[in-house]
């Protein structure tokens, strides 16, 4: 009989406690499930007191009707035509005297940049002289000879061959001047004693040295470059344009590009003219483009990247630090309610919410967008959730709110 006290007694306990922890099952899921409702979306929303808004600095403003011009964005190349390119030669072999350029060097249509020394350049200009002075004697020979054909007293074709000594020489003459000018000399300078031996070697345009290939002593003949001079006033950009985007340019469209290596300096260009066959099998058509304005630290054949002005269009937009993202979403953050927090719905909850009661603030709901054309500091967007006219948005400290947003997530998770 005792025995089967002490197991009636255990089973009681047993159901007692059964009972008990029912109730605590029962009974806890039913605030947890409020807080819930109460908080369906909290998950994006957050709330900042006043005094939090003031001194993180959010500003609030409206989504914007903004004229924003679209763009293209493409790779290309910096091109010198090759009008405003020399490359320079001597006319004349001889020894490299002297050089009076460098690298960087600036230099004029007609310069001096190197002389060259030969001993036959002092014996073109002597043939030169000879055969002036000889020209002079056959002059008069052929004057002689008139004179006597006109009297009868001389033979014709005495006069015949002094007229054709005479072509011949003024011929000779002739090409010897062409050549003393190809050298630099004005021919009308020479003198009897006064012959010249050294040689200038000029530059043929404006522009900026961009090689020298001899130096002092060296030996140079009609094959050797002795320097390479670049005009970069001219410089443009060779642009490769997919086919899709063609029908999209025109000539005279604003171009803005940076140096693919060195983004930190913006350049300006405009379209001057499109192409009209694709570039191998890569299906895209070469742009050019003139460069304008500021060219320093341009040089041929550096690689950029540009960003071609389409049309313009008035599209929603609000300022580009507006948009936040989040988990490769982007979002805006719209002003829901001044006084976020309700009336506590028991006294477990009033107590725990005492503190937010007295506080003054604003609740701030996450909206999903899609972003589009960014000009001038704002961006367009689509709304991927409607939102009520006239709404309130952050349009400056989004990513404070963000923040926040995420790190009461994490709380209450």
């Amino acid at each position: 009989m005792k025995k089967y006290l002490i197991i009636a007694m255990l089973l009681y306990g047993l159901l007692s406690l059964t009972s008990c922890g029912g109730n605590d099952t029962a009974e806890a899921p039913k605030p947890a499930t409020e807080k819930h409702e109460e908080e369906g979306e909290g998950s994006k929303t957050a709330f900042l007191t006043d005094e939090q808004i003031k001194s993180i600095g959010i500003e609030l403003g409206a989504i914007e009707q903004k004229q924003l011009t679209a763009s293209l964005k493409t790779n290309g190349i910096l091109r010198v035509p090759n009008q405003n390119k020399a490359t320079i030669n001597s006319v004349y072999r001889g020894v490299i005297k002297s050089l009076l350029i460098q690298p960087g060097n600036t230099v004029r249509k007609g310069q001096v940049i190197a002389t060259v020394s030969n001993p036959e350049f002092v014996q073109v200009q002597s043939d030169y002289l000879n055969v002036n002075a000889k020209i002079g004697l056959a002059e008069l020979e052929v004057k002689r000879q008139r004179d006597l054909n006109a009297g009868n007293a001389g033979a014709l074709k005495n006069l015949q061959s002094a007229e054709t000594e005479l072509r011949t020489l003024r011929t000779a003459k002739s090409t010897y001047e062409q050549q003393i000018r190809l050298m630099g000399v004005n021919p009308a300078s020479l003198a009897a004693g006064k012959l010249i031996s050294v040689l200038s070697i000029t530059s043929p345009i404006n522009g900026v040295v961009s090689n020298v290939k001899v130096e002092i002593g060296s030996y140079i003949d009609l094959t050797t470059t002795v320097a390479e001079i670049v005009d970069n006033s001219q410089l443009h950009l060779d642009l490769f344009v997919y086919e899709k985007d063609l029908p999209k340019l025109k000539n005279n469209q604003l171009i803005h590009f940076t140096l693919t290596n060195n983004p930190g300096k913006e350049y300006d260009a405009q379209i001057y003219s499109l192409g009209s066959s694709f570039e191998g099998e890569s299906k895209a058509v070469t742009v050019h483009a003139k460069v304008q304005g500021d060219k320093m630290g341009l040089i041929d054949g550096m690689n950029i990247t540009a960003v071609i002005s389409l049309e313009k269009s008035t599209v929603p937009a609000v300022p580009t630090e507006a948009i936040v993202t989040m988990q490769g979403k982007d979002y805006i953050f719209m002003v829901s309610a001044e006084k976020p927090h309700e009336e506590p719905a028991n006294k477990d909850e009033k107590k725990e919410q005492s503190d937010h009661k007295e506080e003054s603030g604003l609740s701030f709901e996450m909206i999903p967008v899609a972003k589009g054309t960014t000009d001038v500091g704002y961006t367009e967007v689509t709304l991927l959730k409607e939102i009520p006219k006239d709404s309130k948005i952050v349009v400056k400290g989004a990513f404070f709110v963000m923040a926040k947003l995420t790190n009461s997530g994490e709380h209450k998770h």
